[in-house]
């Protein structure tokens, strides 16, 4: 039984992608020699691996010296294909007439466009004329209002952008002044459940009793202290002593 077709495909194993490269690479390079060989043939072997590796073989002669022959040879090639100077001349002879009729006819068309010249235009020509006319003016009409509605939609986005973050801000707003309001309500509260023995109320102001008294002295009395306060006797202007009291003081 015969060996199936192998299907050409990249091997998705890494290390078998790698062993496979090494064994084609050695047979290749083999091959490449054994052609040179048999058949005194110049031959120039480039490989580069998937790493950026290279790999290079040449026959007997340099590998500089095949790639110079080889750019030669190719220069040579691409001269017999290139057209003569003589050739290329005719060509743009025979090119040179058509281009300047072709500029020629759009230009009288821009001018026909702009409104001007228009005298040897026939009836037919300028019906065309105001139909082309009126087909760009709805194609520019077209394009006009559809830039138009897209920058109103990008600035209706713009606006309800500007609102939310608006709409956010006043939320924040209001919420800083609530914990404002209700901040010093809380420390009072938490003051009075803190210490409510501390605080006392003020004590009644202090009255002061006078005592009058008749032999020419005054106290003064103040209530809710122990101390009394003595004052100096005061002799009365305008008294006469009674005459029994004289007597007594006499004897």
């Amino acid at each position: 039984m015969g060996r199936g077709r192998v299907q050409l495909r990249r091997i998705e194993n890494k290390i078998s992608r790698q062993v496979t490269f090494s064994k084609r690479r050695t047979g290749l390079l083999k091959k490449a020699h054994e052609i040179s060989v048999l058949c005194d043939a110049e031959l120039a072997l480039i490989v580069f691996s998937n790493k950026g590796k290279l790999f290079e073989y040449s026959s007997n002669s340099s590998m500089e010296r095949i790639l110079e022959r080889y750019e030669q040879q190719s220069y040579a090639d691409q001269r017999q294909l290139r057209p003569t100077d003589s050739e290329s001349q005719a060509n743009w002879s025979l090119e040179s007439p058509k281009l300047m009729s072709t500029i020629e006819s759009l230009q009288r068309s821009l001018r026909h466009f702009l409104g001007e010249e228009l005298d040897p235009l026939s009836l037919k020509d300028l019906q065309l004329l105001e139909q082309q006319i009126d087909n760009s003016l709805k194609r520019i009409r077209a394009r006009k209002n559809k830039l138009m509605h897209e920058s109103i939609s990008e600035l209706q986005k713009k606006e309800k952008a500007l609102q939310d973050q608006n709409n956010m801000l006043a939320k924040k707003l209001k919420e800083n002044e609530k914990k404002v309001t209700e901040q010093p309500q809380c420390e009072h509260q938490n003051l009075a459940q803190s210490s409510p023995s501390s605080i006392q109320p003020p004590p009644p102001p202090a009255t002061t009793i006078q005592f009058p008294l008749t032999i020419g002295e005054s106290y003064q009395a103040i209530e809710g202290t122990n101390k009394e306060v003595e004052t100096q006797p005061q002799p009365r202007t305008n008294s006469v002593i009674p005459s029994w009291m004289l007597y007594h003081v006499n004897r």
